[in-house]
């Protein structure tokens, strides 16, 4: 595998019933993954990953809680499994990696990739983060505006996504969360907030929809969460990334990082917005290859089109 291939890993809501699946029966270092996961995590999630991983039901594997560690296993599986293709393993293949974004979650497996994070260390983090989110997402704070909710605008520029911000917040939440390609952005805060916010944008001709998500991420109403995920984070061991990933918060990549530098980054990216079009923007300026998106789902080829459609994306949801 040549070093100049961009690696793009999935987020949440790119979790469906199945994922990993075909890995898991045609890779042995993916099948490995899965096991190692099951083994770790045991009956935590109410049934093993796998089993909600293969099975469902749909409705389970989206919650918060189970969806974070089964999309973060599934593309370990299927980057472990295209290595063992070519005979290497995830400890010494980050050297073959020009760089590589994960979108929110997402960026915990870039760094598990990039051998800044060990499997086992990243999948207690990210179990515990979807837990964290959730119970923020069920907080006092978060059910006084109704609930926190999320807002995706379509057609807006990033200038009028802040402009229906201004107009919309009042005394409640509302903050853009996630920048994720031209035309495409998506606001989060208390509910209250964000059904003013989808009369706004139709004001200003801009259409909008209401996300089938758990509660306000990416806003200051996870920051209980992101108090949580602190802690875990200051007593998890971090090393510097291998090779170039690009954080969320900054749009930058994390260049002669230390462990206090990562920590704060991940910390801070619960309540942040998720810079991917700029984040993509830069792999194509400064590390212009051809990307591969790590299973589960399309999701990132969708937006990278939106983004650049001269950039070529092969995904990997299945062998």
């Amino acid at each position: 595998m040549a070093a100049s291939l961009n690696i793009l890993c999935p987020g949440q809501g790119a979790q469906t019933p199945g994922m990993g699946k075909a890995w898991f029966d045609a890779s042995p270092a993916a099948r490995d993954v899965f096991e190692r996961a099951d083994r770790q995590l045991g009956s935590r999630l109410g049934a093993p990953l796998t089993v909600l991983c293969f099975e469902g039901p749909a409705d389970r594997l989206n919650q918060t809680d189970v969806s974070q560690p089964a999309i973060y296993v599934t593309s370990i599986a299927c980057w472990a499994g295209m290595l063992g293709l070519q005979g290497k393993t995830i400890s010494d293949a980050a050297h073959d990696i020009r760089a590589c974004a994960g979108l929110s979650l997402g960026e915990y497996t870039a760094l598990t990739i990039a051998g800044a994070i060990n499997f086992e260390d990243g999948l207690e983090l990210v179990t515990l983060r979807g837990r964290a989110m959730q119970d923020a997402a069920d907080s006092p704070a978060a059910r006084a505006g109704g609930g926190g909710a999320m807002l995706a605008l379509i057609g807006a520029t990033d200038e009028q996504a802040e402009e229906v911000c201004r107009k919309a917040r009042g005394g409640d939440v509302l903050v853009c969360a996630n920048f994720n390609a031209p035309g495409q952005c998506v606001l989060s805060g208390h509910r209250v907030a964000c059904e003013r916010a989808a009369g706004e944008a139709e004001t200003m001709g801009l259409r909008s929809t209401m996300l089938a998500v758990a509660g306000a991420f990416h806003s200051p109403l996870m920051e209980p969460a992101a108090a949580r995920l602190g802690e875990a984070l200051d007593k998890t061991p971090m090393r510097a990334p291998a090779c170039t990933v690009v954080a969320n918060v900054t749009a930058r990549p994390y260049e002669g990082a230390g462990a206090a530098e990562i920590r704060g980054r991940l910390r801070e990216q619960l309540t942040s917005p998720v810079r991917w079009a700029q984040s993509c923007r830069w792999m194509i300026d400064n590390a212009s290859a051809e990307c591969h998106e790590l299973a589960p789902g399309k999701t990132l080829m969708g937006l990278m089109r939106r983004i650049d459609k001269s950039v070529k994306v092969t995904t990997h949801d299945e062998p």
